[in-house]
């Protein structure tokens, strides 16, 4: 089990060396940190001081990969590729534009985002789980077809219908919850309920069509033949034995989505005023702010590296003989 773990860690090293490779070439051999300097300072024609000067300013004004006016191992450390990329392995995200230091806003607002991510994960398992149970129980019957029907229904419609929709009907027309907003002092359960129904609610035709689809294939089986040829229940059959042999594609759907947990919803926070790390990713694109975007560029790759890890370990729990591989 350990040399299972040990060698998926192994593998994991070098994508995320690489990753952050990428990731360095986007933001300083594509885009330039002159490039930089003229879309913060928002002039056609801004002068080479300027430049040299904002570039100073936010440390930008050293060279790639090695510095020539340096000895040692400064020439080395003293660079954009150490400072800024290097650094990103120990988490030191540096400070943003606006001189506010960037690890102390992400541990601050992944709170935020793990408070709507986490209910929402765990609430939408079960409701799609079940649901997708229910027309795998009733499959070929009316149920299962006007389910289908419903599901597709929903996936066919844009996010953005759920988002304005709920707040109108919940909040306009209602009155159960805030329209947006969000209060750390001890309200907060109110102003997270909305986004977390809608979440749920989106989710349901997308995901409730996939566990359909694992459990009408496990359905078709021989063991499930034989089960039912002992004359257990189809009850049994489908909880104790089709549930319990779906486990490997459930698990890669839960633990794939756990970067999302403290990343947090682009859409949902930016639309509820959540001041999560979604928002936090959104306001560094409208401010150009390039410090923040390239933080959480690389924390998302770390964090998507880690759900991968996590997915591997659940396998092995679910089925031992994949340690064999």
């Amino acid at each position: 089990m350990w040399i299972y773990i040990f060698r998926r860690v192994l593998y994991a090293i070098p994508i995320l060396i690489a990753i952050n490779y990428l990731t360095f070439l986007l933001f300083f051999t594509v885009n330039t940190p002159d490039e930089m300097a003229r879309a913060q300072l928002g002039n056609k024609h801004v002068t080479v001081e300027a430049i040299s000067r904002w570039k100073k300013d936010h440390n930008y004004d050293l060279p790639n990969y090695y510095n020539s006016s340096e000895s040692g191992s400064l020439a080395f450390t003293q660079t954009l590729f150490f400072q800024k990329s290097i650094k990103l392995f120990a988490f030191e995200f540096g400070n943003a534009d606006n001189g506010r230091n960037i690890g102390t806003d992400i541990r601050k607002r992944m709170w935020p985002s793990l408070a709507i991510a986490i209910p929402t994960l765990f609430l939408g398992l079960i409701v799609y789980v079940s649901f997708a149970m229910l027309l795998a129980f009733f499959r070929a019957t009316y149920i299962d077809f006007w389910g289908v029907i419903l599901c597709i229904t929903i996936m066919s419609i844009s996010s953005m219908f759920y988002i304005i929709g709920g707040q109108f009907l919940m909040s306009k027309m209602l009155h159960l919850f805030p329209i947006s907003g969000y209060d750390a002092a001890g309200n907060t359960l109110k102003f997270l309920i909305m986004p977390v129904i809608i979440s749920v609610i989106y989710g349901i035709g997308g995901q409730t069509r996939w566990y359909r689809t694992i459990f009408l294939e496990e359905i078709s089986k021989d063991y499930v033949r034989t089960a039912r040829s002992k004359g257990l229940s189809e009850n049994i059959v489908l909880f104790k034995h089709v549930l319990r042999n779906a486990m490997i594609p459930i698990l890669t759907g839960v633990v794939t989505v756990l970067p999302l947990l403290f990343m947090g919803s682009l859409v949902i926070e930016s639309f509820f005023g959540i001041p999560g790390l979604g928002s936090y990713t959104i306001e560094g694109i409208r401010a150009q702010d390039f410090g923040i975007v390239r933080s959480m560029v690389f924390l998302g790759s770390v964090l998507y590296i880690f759900g991968l890890l996590l997915t591997d370990i659940s396998y092995t729990i679910a089925d031992p003989r994949i340690r064999l591989n």
